[in-house]
């Protein structure tokens, strides 16, 4: 049902806010916008109010409400525009169906695993960082004063958003799914494919602009909206570059259809573009004044002409028409309109604009390369890219191909230049030009990180062009060339495109959906219980885990006074390093459930246990241990520091020795045999990266019941036998950082003692998603399914001996009064 209402339902919704929306800038705007339009000036003017509503706190919680009402005046003054509205779906199939097309391939991942995810998880966490924007703002509005620093929660709230940080996709994203009360763990990927497909619109324009017509204008806007770079950067849910591609592409009609809106219409007629400017602004920040520049440079000297009644070409047409004139009263008119409604919807950003500045110049000159290995290549910027990830290079074959195709669509977008000279259309070719030459002045003096976003937002441009010369094939002198000659370059132009998708898709990785569900039940069973302690590295928990006031030793910021437990930014947390005096302030510790894992401190009782996490709930009046001592791992040595802790008691007070059971583990060495060919090591994991099978030998002391333990970075389907007998198989299971391990639940199987066989097989690849992305296998190992791993056992300090013998974690001295009953 989750999945239904996330991936189906939910775009439907935000579908009829965003239209009733346009409709509504439509009627404010003197009726210009063309139906291919209304859906991303909907969206617009919905992050404009979404913005305004939640600059002021108290209406925070009322944006969900406040922006079903704007779509509802929408249609409620348009009802005439309405009616005509099934004829023209009717007879205009390619403006519906393409979004549609165009939302299913940017959400195929999803859509064809059949459960509610979000795709290239483990790529780039800053997802996580806008749902936890998301939800905090429309709880709380654009106001931090109130946030609690001490823990990881607070803090990447305050220094992202509370620092001027671009919010407005994050507003719409928030206040969509609140009419629907899906979580956005579960609607961000949606909108993310949504804000895509919104592009379609204006990119079926434009491609109409240059000529073609049909199958292959649809054809061209599909490719113009998908192009690799865009894909890739919309599976890994860049939201802000996103949604600032569906406002730039959707202000290019603008300018080069600005015959439509600048006459008859007055000062209004400049509101749409005001809003996607400022929707732009609001969603990616003042670095998105570069490309509204381009737009309001082409449409000043479009202005500019008017008032001296100069003759300008009409649309689309090949010789000069009568111009139009322009009083200068009215240029102005429409100069300050736009200004005002521009400034008026990105308000936030307006109102703290050196704040606003200084985290665009921050973004852009940071040294910090995100998940880029390497800059991406300048020519990806034309939409090809055979490598399955646009972070790494092609190779053999492919990159031929890729460099083939290449060079075809370079060969085309100079045909595409030379077709809009042809076509005298000045406003597009002066637009393209501003678009290309803004690129290379920024990839000059961007960083890595910056670079890449300016290369992403361009790529449509580029690929808009290449189409360009498909259209001016059609052209040629030589009618018998002119249909296969288009018909060949647009095979390879819409093929190179979705070769490159379908690579990308074939290697996402889905977020684990049981995971996150059994984390939202902690969160809703626990509600208002915290602070946590959240011992596992997944930065998703701070949205998950919203309620608990999650702190997180190895997150980007870690509390202080737990940064000790984990060496750095994603390394595995020791909670063995954190003083007990440290814990005090942390009434829960979610941990995962491993056995491997060292039990909470003695003060801490499991209160909760599902298929991934244990929670652990600070006893009422529990004293903080007065020392805590990890345990070697022989049992002499053990025996000799249970020994020396004992005699540490303090005399005269009522203390008891407290020691915790380590498991039993029998493993499994998988990488002491020779592994398929193909298959290599990432650290201490195994990386199965063709289909093969690793078989290796084991021994059990005893019979009985055991818990089978799988530990790895698996998305395929990797199958597990014992015997010869199939035991588990095991996929899409990802935690959110290889260097931590990944603990898969565990199977119970009865098995005998003595020598035995396990058998680890990665089949054939399939076209199921993630067929090709992470099969990482760490460890395998087993544990007595009746064994309490981590049971307390507590006796006088003078009885130390009685502890020596059986292997344990860790002992404490603690208060007698404060030492939960043994298990």
């Amino acid at each position: 049902m989750t999945f239904i209402v996330s991936a189906l339902l939910y775009p439907c919704v935000l579908a009829v806010l965003c239209v009733g929306s346009g409709l509504l800038v439509d009627a404010l705007g003197g009726r210009s916008i063309p139906g291919a339009l209304l859906v991303p000036v909907g969206a617009a003017a919905l992050i404009a109010l979404s913005q305004l509503s939640t600059y002021a706190a108290a209406l925070a919680p009322a944006t969900p409400y406040l922006m079903l009402a704007a779509a509802l005046a929408g249609y409620a003054l348009s009802r005439r525009r309405l009616a005509r509205l099934p004829r023209a779906c009717r007879d205009r199939p390619w403006a519906v169906g393409g979004p549609v097309c165009a939302y299913a391939l940017a959400l195929a991942p999803v859509l064809l695993a059949g459960r509610a995810s979000f795709s290239s998880y483990m790529a780039l966490a800053d997802s996580a960082v806008h749902m936890m924007g998301a939800d905090f703002i429309l709880r709380h509005g654009q106001s931090y004063a109130h946030l609690d620093l001490r823990n990881s929660y607070g803090q990447f709230l305050n220094d992202y958003y509370n620092t001027s940080y671009p919010s407005g996709a994050d507003t719409l994203l928030g206040g969509s799914a609140a009419l629907l009360r899906v979580q956005l763990i579960w609607a961000f990927q949606p909108f993310n494919a949504f804000m895509l497909a919104t592009a379609y619109g204006p990119c079926l324009l434009l491609a109409r602009r240059v000529g073609l017509r049909g199958a292959l204008a649809a054809l061209a806007a599909l490719s113009t909206v998908l192009p690799a770079l865009v894909y890739g950067y919309e599976l890994i849910g860049s939201v802000k570059e996103i949604t600032a591609l569906s406002m730039l592409m959707s202000s290019a009609w603008f300018v080069v259809a600005h015959r439509r809106w600048m006459t008859g219409a007055g000062a209004r007629a400049s509101i749409p573009l005001a809003l996607l400017l400022a929707g732009g602004v609001s969603a990616l920040g003042v670095a998105f004044g570069v490309w509204a520049l381009v737009a309001v440079v082409v449409l000043g000297g479009i202005l500019a002409q008017r008032v001296r009644g100069a003759r300008l070409p009409a649309r689309g047409a090949r010789l000069p028409a009568r111009g139009a004139r322009l009083p200068a009263r009215g240029a102005v008119a429409l100069l300050l309109a736009g200004l005002l409604a521009g400034a008026i919807a990105a308000l936030p950003t307006v109102a703290d604009l050196s704040g606003s500045v200084r985290v665009a110049g921050e973004i852009a000159g940071t040294a910090n390369p995100g998940n880029l290995p390497t800059p991406l290549r300048a020519i990806q910027v034309f939409g090809v890219w055979l490598g399955g990830s646009y972070k790494v290079a092609p190779t053999g074959s492919a990159l031929v191909i890729t460099h083939a195709l290449v060079a075809l669509a370079l060969v085309s977008a100079l045909g595409g230049a030379l077709r809009l000279i042809a076509l005298r259309a000045h406003a597009m070719l002066a637009w393209s030009a501003l678009m290309l030459i803004a690129w290379l002045v920024l990839s000059v003096s961007l960083t890595t990180w910056a670079d890449a976003k300016t290369l992403m937002l361009t790529s449509p441009t580029v690929v808009l062009l290449a189409w360009g010369g498909v259209a001016a094939l059609l052209e040629l002198p030589a009618r018998r060339l002119r249909l296969p000659a288009a018909a060949l370059a647009a095979a390879a132009l819409s093929l190179g495109v979705l070769a490159s998708d379908a690579l990308q898709y074939r290697a996402s990785n889905l977020a684990p959906t049981a995971r996150y569900t059994e984390m939202a039940a902690i969160n809703s069973r626990f509600k208002g219980r915290g602070p946590t302690l959240f011992t596992d590295f997944d930065e998703y928990s701070l949205y998950v885990l919203r309620d608990l006031d999650v702190g997180g030793p190895d997150f980007v910021y870690p509390p202080p006074a737990l940064a000790a437990a984990a060496h750095g930014y994603g390394d595995p947390v020791d909670i063995e390093r954190i003083p007990p005096a440290a814990l005090a302030a942390y009434p829960l510790i979610v941990t995962r459930l491993d056995p491997l894992l060292p039990r909470p401190p003695a003060a801490y009782t499991l209160a909760w246990q599902g298929s991934y996490y244990q929670v652990w709930q600070r006893a009422r009046g529990a004293a903080a241990a007065l020392r805590h001592q990890t345990l070697s791992g022989t049992a002499p040595q053990q025996c000799r520091e249970l020994r020396a802790l004992a005699h540490e008691a303090p005399a005269g007070r009522a203390v008891s020795l407290t020691a915790a059971r380590a498991p039993s583990v029998v493993e499994v060495a998988l990488h002491a045999e020779r592994p398929p060919a193909g298959w290599g090591h990432e650290r201490a994991g195994l990386v199965m990266s063709h289909p093969g099978t690793l078989t290796a030998p084991f021994a059990l002391p005893g019979a009985g019941r055991w818990r089978l333990w799988v530990q790895g970075q698996i998305m395929p389907a990797v199958s597990i036998a014992l015997d010869g007998r199939h035991a588990e198989t095991v996929s899409g299971q990802l935690s959110g950082n290889s260097l931590v391990p990944d603990t898969v639940p565990p199977v119970v199987l009865a098995i005998a003692a003595g020598r035995h066989t396990l058998s680890v097989t990665r089949g054939p690849s399939g076209l199921a998603p993630g067929d090709r992305a992470s099969a990482v296998l760490d460890r395998v190992f087993l544990t007595p399914a009746r064994e309490a791993g981590g049971a307390l056992r507590s006796v006088a300090p003078a009885r130390w001996r009685a502890l020596c013998g059986t292997p344990y974690e860790w002992a404490e001295l603690v208060g007698a009064n404060s030492v939960p009953a043994a298990r």
